[in-house]
Protein backbone atom coordinates (compact mmCIF):
# COMPACT_ATOMS: atom_id res chain seq x y z
CA UNK A 1 0.00 0.00 0.00
CA UNK A 2 1.29 3.76 -1.21
CA UNK A 3 2.02 6.19 1.64
CA UNK A 4 -0.71 8.16 0.03
CA UNK A 5 -3.39 5.38 -0.33
CA UNK A 6 -3.12 5.23 3.37
CA UNK A 7 -3.46 8.51 4.16
CA UNK A 8 -6.34 8.96 1.98
CA UNK A 9 -8.90 7.38 4.02
CA UNK A 10 -7.95 8.70 7.53
CA UNK A 11 -7.72 12.42 5.79
CA UNK A 12 -11.27 11.45 4.58
CA UNK A 13 -12.00 10.25 7.72
CA UNK A 14 -11.08 13.63 9.63
CA UNK A 15 -12.80 16.07 6.90
CA UNK A 16 -15.97 13.89 7.85
CA UNK A 17 -15.36 14.25 11.73
CA UNK A 18 -14.81 17.69 11.42
CA UNK A 19 -17.84 18.51 8.83
CA UNK A 20 -20.29 16.67 11.45
CA UNK A 21 -19.45 18.62 14.80
CA UNK A 22 -19.85 21.47 12.40
CA UNK A 23 -22.87 20.52 11.71
CA UNK A 24 -23.49 19.23 15.10
CA UNK A 25 -22.32 23.14 16.52
CA UNK A 26 -25.01 24.68 14.38
CA UNK A 27 -27.93 22.07 15.09
CA UNK A 28 -31.37 22.90 17.17
CA UNK A 29 -30.64 22.68 20.57
CA UNK A 30 -32.03 19.31 21.95
CA UNK A 31 -34.86 20.19 24.16
CA UNK A 32 -35.43 18.72 27.56
CA UNK A 33 -39.19 19.95 27.76
CA UNK A 34 -42.63 18.32 26.02
CA UNK A 35 -45.44 19.79 24.83
CA UNK A 36 -47.72 18.18 27.18
CA UNK A 37 -49.20 19.87 29.87
CA UNK A 38 -47.45 21.55 33.37
CA UNK A 39 -47.59 23.55 35.77
CA UNK A 40 -50.67 25.36 37.59
CA UNK A 41 -53.07 24.00 35.61
CA UNK A 42 -52.33 20.63 36.73
CA UNK A 43 -52.68 20.80 40.51
CA UNK A 44 -55.69 20.52 42.96
CA UNK A 45 -57.40 18.38 40.19
CA UNK A 46 -56.06 19.08 36.85
CA UNK A 47 -57.34 20.51 33.89
CA UNK A 48 -58.49 17.54 31.37
CA UNK A 49 -61.07 20.15 29.25
CA UNK A 50 -64.14 18.87 27.11
CA UNK A 51 -64.83 15.46 26.41
CA UNK A 52 -62.72 13.86 23.78
CA UNK A 53 -65.64 11.55 22.69
CA UNK A 54 -67.90 14.37 22.08
CA UNK A 55 -66.49 16.41 19.52
CA UNK A 56 -67.55 18.95 16.96
CA UNK A 57 -66.20 21.06 14.06
CA UNK A 58 -67.35 24.74 13.62
CA UNK A 59 -66.74 26.71 10.31
CA UNK A 60 -68.99 29.81 11.02
CA UNK A 61 -68.59 32.32 13.86
CA UNK A 62 -72.26 31.68 14.88
CA UNK A 63 -71.63 27.70 14.97
CA UNK A 64 -68.56 28.93 17.59
CA UNK A 65 -70.31 31.15 19.70
CA UNK A 66 -73.35 27.91 20.09
CA UNK A 67 -71.04 25.66 20.86
CA UNK A 68 -68.28 27.44 23.19
CA UNK A 69 -71.51 28.54 24.95
CA UNK A 70 -73.16 25.10 25.67
CA UNK A 71 -73.28 23.04 28.28
CA UNK A 72 -72.03 20.37 27.40
CA UNK A 73 -68.38 18.87 27.59
CA UNK A 74 -66.89 18.62 23.95
CA UNK A 75 -64.01 19.04 22.36
CA UNK A 76 -64.62 22.43 19.61
CA UNK A 77 -62.31 22.10 16.37
CA UNK A 78 -62.44 25.74 14.68
CA UNK A 79 -61.93 25.26 11.43
CA UNK A 80 -61.20 28.94 9.72
CA UNK A 81 -60.93 32.43 10.81
CA UNK A 82 -63.86 34.35 12.00
CA UNK A 83 -63.88 38.25 11.77
CA UNK A 84 -65.63 39.87 14.58
CA UNK A 85 -66.30 42.48 17.24
CA UNK A 86 -68.04 40.84 20.44
CA UNK A 87 -66.49 38.91 22.86
CA UNK A 88 -67.15 34.55 22.31
CA UNK A 89 -68.09 33.37 25.87
CA UNK A 90 -66.44 29.92 26.70
CA UNK A 91 -68.20 27.76 29.54
CA UNK A 92 -66.47 25.11 31.46
CA UNK A 93 -65.78 22.03 30.55
CA UNK A 94 -64.12 22.82 26.87
CA UNK A 95 -61.41 21.99 24.82
CA UNK A 96 -60.84 24.78 21.89
CA UNK A 97 -58.88 23.52 19.14
CA UNK A 98 -57.90 25.45 15.85
CA UNK A 99 -57.49 23.74 12.73
CA UNK A 100 -54.56 23.95 10.53
CA UNK A 101 -52.20 26.90 11.75
CA UNK A 102 -54.51 29.63 10.78
CA UNK A 103 -58.04 29.38 12.17
CA UNK A 104 -58.79 31.65 15.11
CA UNK A 105 -60.71 34.98 15.14
CA UNK A 106 -59.78 38.57 14.70
CA UNK A 107 -61.31 41.45 16.13
CA UNK A 108 -61.86 39.74 19.29
CA UNK A 109 -61.57 37.27 21.82
CA UNK A 110 -62.57 34.75 24.04
CA UNK A 111 -63.88 35.07 27.49
CA UNK A 112 -63.66 32.61 30.30
CA UNK A 113 -65.78 34.03 33.36
CA UNK A 114 -66.64 31.99 36.21
CA UNK A 115 -65.86 28.89 34.60
CA UNK A 116 -63.33 25.90 35.29
CA UNK A 117 -61.78 23.35 33.07
CA UNK A 118 -61.11 24.99 29.52
CA UNK A 119 -58.20 23.77 27.34
CA UNK A 120 -57.73 26.92 24.17
CA UNK A 121 -54.94 25.22 22.17
CA UNK A 122 -53.49 26.29 18.48
CA UNK A 123 -55.47 29.54 17.80
CA UNK A 124 -54.77 32.51 15.62
CA UNK A 125 -56.39 35.46 17.63
CA UNK A 126 -55.77 38.72 16.30
CA UNK A 127 -56.20 43.12 16.39
CA UNK A 128 -58.73 42.84 19.24
CA UNK A 129 -60.14 46.39 19.62
CA UNK A 130 -60.12 47.61 23.15
CA UNK A 131 -64.02 48.47 22.53
CA UNK A 132 -65.19 44.96 21.77
CA UNK A 133 -65.82 43.18 24.47
CA UNK A 134 -63.31 43.05 27.21
CA UNK A 135 -60.66 44.12 24.85
CA UNK A 136 -58.76 41.15 25.09
CA UNK A 137 -57.83 37.85 22.56
CA UNK A 138 -58.40 35.95 25.61
CA UNK A 139 -59.52 37.06 28.87
CA UNK A 140 -60.25 35.55 32.03
CA UNK A 141 -61.84 36.41 35.30
CA UNK A 142 -63.26 34.10 38.28
CA UNK A 143 -61.92 31.48 36.55
CA UNK A 144 -59.65 28.16 37.38
CA UNK A 145 -58.14 24.76 35.66
CA UNK A 146 -57.22 26.60 32.45
CA UNK A 147 -54.15 25.55 29.79
CA UNK A 148 -53.99 28.30 27.16
CA UNK A 149 -51.16 27.09 25.11
CA UNK A 150 -49.73 27.04 21.54
CA UNK A 151 -51.50 30.01 20.24
CA UNK A 152 -50.76 33.15 18.55
CA UNK A 153 -51.68 36.36 19.64
CA UNK A 154 -51.25 40.05 18.45
CA UNK A 155 -52.58 43.00 17.10
CA UNK A 156 -49.59 45.79 16.29
CA UNK A 157 -47.69 48.42 18.05
CA UNK A 158 -48.45 51.66 15.68
CA UNK A 159 -52.01 52.42 17.48
CA UNK A 160 -50.92 53.73 20.80
CA UNK A 161 -51.20 52.00 24.38
CA UNK A 162 -55.02 51.79 24.59
CA UNK A 163 -56.27 50.97 21.11
CA UNK A 164 -55.88 47.29 22.11
CA UNK A 165 -55.71 45.96 25.32
CA UNK A 166 -54.35 42.44 26.37
CA UNK A 167 -53.83 39.58 25.07
CA UNK A 168 -53.80 37.40 27.64
CA UNK A 169 -55.54 38.80 31.13
CA UNK A 170 -56.32 37.21 34.39
CA UNK A 171 -57.98 39.02 36.85
CA UNK A 172 -60.39 38.79 39.72
CA UNK A 173 -58.76 35.50 41.63
CA UNK A 174 -58.18 33.03 38.34
CA UNK A 175 -56.25 30.52 39.56
CA UNK A 176 -54.38 27.21 38.77
CA UNK A 177 -54.03 27.97 34.59
CA UNK A 178 -50.81 27.46 32.55
CA UNK A 179 -49.72 29.48 29.60
CA UNK A 180 -47.10 27.95 27.58
CA UNK A 181 -45.85 27.85 24.01
CA UNK A 182 -47.97 30.84 22.61
CA UNK A 183 -46.62 33.44 19.92
CA UNK A 184 -47.26 36.83 21.68
CA UNK A 185 -45.99 39.53 18.90
CA UNK A 186 -46.52 42.99 17.95
CA UNK A 187 -48.20 44.32 21.18
CA UNK A 188 -48.11 46.67 23.82
CA UNK A 189 -49.61 45.46 27.06
CA UNK A 190 -49.03 41.50 26.60
CA UNK A 191 -49.68 39.25 29.75
CA UNK A 192 -51.68 41.19 32.95
CA UNK A 193 -52.53 38.81 36.00
CA UNK A 194 -54.35 40.49 38.51
CA UNK A 195 -56.04 43.99 37.11
CA UNK A 196 -56.07 46.37 40.28
CA UNK A 197 -54.11 47.18 43.77
CA UNK A 198 -57.16 47.54 45.13
CA UNK A 199 -58.44 43.97 44.56
CA UNK A 200 -56.32 41.92 47.34
CA UNK A 201 -58.86 40.66 49.35
CA UNK A 202 -60.35 38.90 46.46
CA UNK A 203 -56.41 38.12 44.45
CA UNK A 204 -54.30 37.16 47.85
CA UNK A 205 -54.09 33.62 47.77
CA UNK A 206 -54.86 33.11 44.33
CA UNK A 207 -53.65 34.03 40.63
CA UNK A 208 -51.41 30.60 40.20
CA UNK A 209 -50.17 30.62 37.08
CA UNK A 210 -47.35 29.33 35.14
CA UNK A 211 -45.82 30.78 32.02
CA UNK A 212 -43.56 28.76 30.20
CA UNK A 213 -42.13 28.57 26.77
CA UNK A 214 -44.03 31.78 25.62
CA UNK A 215 -42.16 33.83 22.89
CA UNK A 216 -42.91 37.59 23.53
CA UNK A 217 -41.69 38.79 20.68
CA UNK A 218 -42.23 43.20 20.67
CA UNK A 219 -44.47 42.83 23.26
CA UNK A 220 -43.66 45.99 24.75
CA UNK A 221 -44.25 45.37 28.20
CA UNK A 222 -46.33 42.66 30.69
CA UNK A 223 -44.92 39.27 29.82
CA UNK A 224 -46.40 39.48 32.35
CA UNK A 225 -47.62 42.20 34.98
CA UNK A 226 -48.59 40.28 38.15
CA UNK A 227 -50.01 41.62 41.16
CA UNK A 228 -51.08 39.55 44.48
CA UNK A 229 -50.33 35.88 42.77
CA UNK A 230 -47.52 33.83 45.11
CA UNK A 231 -45.71 31.85 43.92
CA UNK A 232 -46.32 32.83 40.11
CA UNK A 233 -43.73 31.01 37.53
CA UNK A 234 -42.31 32.51 34.77
CA UNK A 235 -39.58 30.07 33.01
CA UNK A 236 -38.27 29.34 29.40
CA UNK A 237 -39.76 31.92 28.04
CA UNK A 238 -38.13 34.31 25.21
CA UNK A 239 -37.98 37.84 25.10
CA UNK A 240 -37.10 39.64 22.14
CA UNK A 241 -37.49 43.77 21.99
CA UNK A 242 -39.79 43.99 25.00
CA UNK A 243 -39.05 47.76 25.42
CA UNK A 244 -40.18 48.76 28.21
CA UNK A 245 -40.07 45.59 30.70
CA UNK A 246 -40.06 41.80 30.33
CA UNK A 247 -41.73 40.76 33.59
CA UNK A 248 -42.99 43.53 36.53
CA UNK A 249 -43.85 41.89 39.77
CA UNK A 250 -45.88 44.46 42.43
CA UNK A 251 -48.40 44.82 45.06
CA UNK A 252 -46.44 42.06 46.81
CA UNK A 253 -46.80 39.48 44.33
CA UNK A 254 -44.10 36.31 44.32
CA UNK A 255 -42.77 35.16 41.29
CA UNK A 256 -40.19 32.75 40.29
CA UNK A 257 -38.65 34.12 36.86
CA UNK A 258 -36.55 30.98 36.27
CA UNK A 259 -34.29 30.12 32.78
CA UNK A 260 -35.54 32.85 30.52
CA UNK A 261 -33.58 34.14 28.28
CA UNK A 262 -34.23 38.37 27.11
CA UNK A 263 -33.15 40.18 24.70
CA UNK A 264 -32.74 43.18 23.56
CA UNK A 265 -34.31 44.15 26.68
CA UNK A 266 -33.39 46.53 28.97
CA UNK A 267 -35.52 46.43 31.69
CA UNK A 268 -35.84 42.20 32.02
CA UNK A 269 -37.37 41.87 35.15
CA UNK A 270 -38.97 45.37 37.47
CA UNK A 271 -40.21 45.19 40.95
CA UNK A 272 -42.54 48.30 40.32
CA UNK A 273 -44.43 50.03 38.01
CA UNK A 274 -46.71 52.31 37.43
CA UNK A 275 -48.24 53.40 41.19
CA UNK A 276 -48.77 49.86 42.28
CA UNK A 277 -46.45 49.14 45.34
CA UNK A 278 -43.52 46.61 44.90
CA UNK A 279 -43.79 42.69 44.57
CA UNK A 280 -40.81 40.35 45.09
CA UNK A 281 -39.14 38.23 42.91
CA UNK A 282 -36.33 34.98 43.00
CA UNK A 283 -34.47 34.69 40.58
CA UNK A 284 -32.60 31.63 39.11
CA UNK A 285 -30.12 31.48 35.43
CA UNK A 286 -31.74 34.14 33.34
CA UNK A 287 -29.78 34.56 29.96
CA UNK A 288 -28.76 38.33 29.08
CA UNK A 289 -28.02 39.08 25.11
CA UNK A 290 -28.06 42.97 24.68
CA UNK A 291 -30.27 43.25 28.15
CA UNK A 292 -30.57 44.47 31.62
CA UNK A 293 -29.53 43.12 34.82
CA UNK A 294 -33.68 41.56 36.19
CA UNK A 295 -34.26 43.49 40.05
CA UNK A 296 -34.44 41.33 42.90
CA UNK A 297 -36.54 41.96 46.48
CA UNK A 298 -36.92 39.39 49.01
CA UNK A 299 -36.86 36.13 46.73
CA UNK A 300 -37.39 33.77 50.35
CA UNK A 301 -40.68 35.47 49.95
CA UNK A 302 -41.66 34.03 46.82
CA UNK A 303 -43.68 30.67 47.93
CA UNK A 304 -42.09 27.39 46.48
CA UNK A 305 -43.08 26.01 43.36
CA UNK A 306 -45.49 22.52 44.17
CA UNK A 307 -45.38 20.49 40.64
CA UNK A 308 -42.51 19.08 39.07
CA UNK A 309 -41.33 20.35 35.48
CA UNK A 310 -38.77 19.88 32.79
CA UNK A 311 -36.44 22.72 32.05
CA UNK A 312 -34.61 23.59 29.46
CA UNK A 313 -31.06 25.35 29.63
CA UNK A 314 -30.93 29.12 29.51
CA UNK A 315 -28.71 29.35 26.96
CA UNK A 316 -31.11 26.86 24.31
CA UNK A 317 -34.35 28.81 25.23
CA UNK A 318 -34.23 31.03 22.02
CA UNK A 319 -33.87 28.35 19.53
CA UNK A 320 -35.81 25.95 21.07
CA UNK A 321 -39.05 28.47 21.93
CA UNK A 322 -39.21 30.32 18.08
CA UNK A 323 -39.20 26.26 16.78
CA UNK A 324 -42.14 25.46 18.89
CA UNK A 325 -44.25 28.21 20.16
CA UNK A 326 -47.43 28.87 18.29
CA UNK A 327 -49.91 27.41 15.96
CA UNK A 328 -49.24 24.67 13.71
CA UNK A 329 -46.78 22.82 15.99
CA UNK A 330 -49.43 20.30 17.60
Amino acid sequence: MSTRSWRTPLFAAGVAAATAAALLAYAPAASAATYNQEGWSTQAGGTSGGSTSTTVTVTSLSALTSAAASGTSQTIKVSGNFSCSADVTVASNKTILGVGSSSGLTGCGLKLKGVNNVIIRNLKIAKVLAGNGNGDAIHVEKSTHLWIDHNDLSSDTSHGTDYYDGLIDITHAGDYITVSWNYEHDHIKCNLLGHSDDNASEDTGHLRVTYHHNYFRNCDQRGPRVRFGNPVHVYNNYYYNSGTYGVATTCNAGVYVERNYFENTPNTVVTSTGSSPAGNVKLLNNYLVNSGTPATRNGASVAAIPYSYTVDANNNVKSIVTAGAGTGKI
